[in-house]
């Protein structure tokens, strides 16, 4: 079943949209949710909690890309629940080692302190990413998107992990040039 049938089912109101949307996407937010959590359990809360929130957004809300709709929600969803979880162990894993990496360029959800100050850096990223070269920009969504090991995005991709950390490096810098010339950090 496509997208806009998906999303019309959603509209009716049928149960049948959130079965559809699990066989469609189920893997792939499973696999978000798990690359950040590294629990198979947690993954499983996230992703119900996820389609709970779709069935509870749409309608009114219809969005253009359902498939990158659901990855960014299960990502949040999943960042949320890290969070949560690792309040009393900071430091652990993979995904606050990728955070981490982002930190001195990204400012923290507390020092933005209005919605359109946050939609800027969304959209001054989304330029940046689109200036990248194709690779480049797939190592960075692999890392800070879906919080890939960089062992895995190095076999992922067949080159070395040397490779990918030193274009993570140069792009991390360049993304921070970019915002320092926004003036957003």
């Amino acid at each position: 079943m496509d997208d806009s049938s998906i999303l019309s089912l959603y509209a009716a109101r049928s149960e049948q949209a959130i079965k559809e949307t699990q066989a469609r996407y189920g893997r792939l937010m499973q696999k978000i949710a798990y690359q950040i959590l590294g629990s198979t359990e947690d993954a499983e809360e996230c992703v119900s909690d996820v389609l709970l929130q779709v069935w509870r957004a749409i309608p009114p809300e219809k969005p253009a890309y359902f498939r990158a709709y659901l990855a960014a929600l299960t990502r949040n969803a999943a960042l949320n629940r890290y969070a949560a979880n690792t309040a009393q162990k900071r430091g652990a894993g993979e995904t606050a080692a990728a955070l981490d990496e982002l930190s001195e360029c990204i400012p923290s959800q507390e020092n933005i302190e209005r919605t359109v100050e946050q939609r800027a850096v969304i959209e001054a990223l989304e330029r940046f990413l689109k200036k990248l070269p194709e690779k480049h920009a797939r190592i960075f969504m692999l890392r800070y998107f879906s919080m890939l090991k960089l062992s895995d995005i190095a076999g992922e991709l067949s080159v070395p992990e040397n490779t990918v950390k030193s274009i993570l490096k140069r792009t991390r810098k360049k993304l921070c040039s970019e915002l320092k010339k926004e003036e957003l950090i």
